[in-house]
């Protein structure tokens, strides 16, 4: 059965590219608007809000830094008058700025935080503020679904990356508390956990003698594609989903299992 969400609307944030924008396009092919949110990079935002409207659908790019509670409310406020409703918030938006525990600047440890655990705190807030306020939609059997995005290293330790390992092992549980505090308000809150994904901006890390190295930890033999990410979103977005909240969802190759302990028992 095909997994649906006509009639919803959706605002997924970092959506000008890798993940994000494979995120914000699956969605809109099962039937969203979307609010497309991008901070420095409006122009491939622009375009996909271009695409889907093309294709029939409806979406609008818009700015925001997720870090600052003002653009939060800015994003809610422009969706609104978009689309006069949002029934899904897709929190993507994230960043590393990567160094050894020693040489990590205290502004560093601060801007990745700031974004990737702050900013997903405030965007779901603002969802949670929004789904209590409308009235029934029908569009859905939840009141309001929250996807946060995490990462493998939720649960796998990273060194050289404390400062996104923590922000990661920070949205586990803000994601798990928010889930037990909202069930009984039907609201769903999960997280999507990618493991290596090819993207633009990492594709020295996933292309020739880089690749072959990365798939030794990677089960699966294969590494991930951003669209692998979009169809997780749109399953934990619709109704197939419905009696799962508080989860994360591995979309990893199996690399979350450990495989250098493959034939160590």
């Amino acid at each position: 059965m095909e997994c649906r969400i006509d009639g919803q609307v959706a605002i997924v944030t970092g959506a000008s590219s890798g993940i994000g924008y494979a995120c914000a396009e699956a969605l809109a092919a099962a039937g969203a608007a979307l609010a497309i949110n991008y901070n420095s990079h409006a122009d491939p935002a622009e375009e996909l809000a271009a695409k889907i409207v093309h294709a029939g659908g409806r979406a609008k790019a818009i700015g925001a830094d997720v870090s600052n509670p003002e653009d939060v409310q800015k994003l809610f406020s422009e969706t609104l008058s978009a689309f006069g409703a949002v029934d899904i918030v897709v929190a993507n938006s994230g960043l590393q700025k990567d160094a050894p525990l020693i040489e990590m600047t205290l502004d560093d440890w601060r801007k990745v935080l700031d974004v990737n655990l702050t900013g997903q705190f405030l965007c779901a807030q603002a969802g949670v503020r929004q789904f209590l306020k409308q009235t029934e939609r029908n569009v859905s059997k939840a009141r309001g679904k929250i996807i946060c995005m995490s990462s493998v290293h939720e649960v796998i330790p990273w060194a050289g990356h404390v400062n996104y390992a923590a922000s990661k092992g920070g949205i586990m549980l803000m994601m798990k508390t928010m889930a037990q505090e909202l069930a009984e308000k039907g609201i769903r809150v999960n997280s999507i956990a990618p493991g290596a994904i090819r993207t633009a901006i990492n594709k020295e890390e996933t292309e020739g003698d880089k690749a072959k190295a990365l798939l030794k930890l990677i089960p699966y033999g294969r590494i991930g594609d951003a669209a692998d990410i979009g169809r997780a979103a749109v399953w934990l977005a619709c109704d197939q989903s419905d009696y799962i909240t508080g989860t994360t969802l591995f979309v990893d190759g199996g690399m979350a299992l450990y495989p250098e302990f493959r034939g160590n028992g």
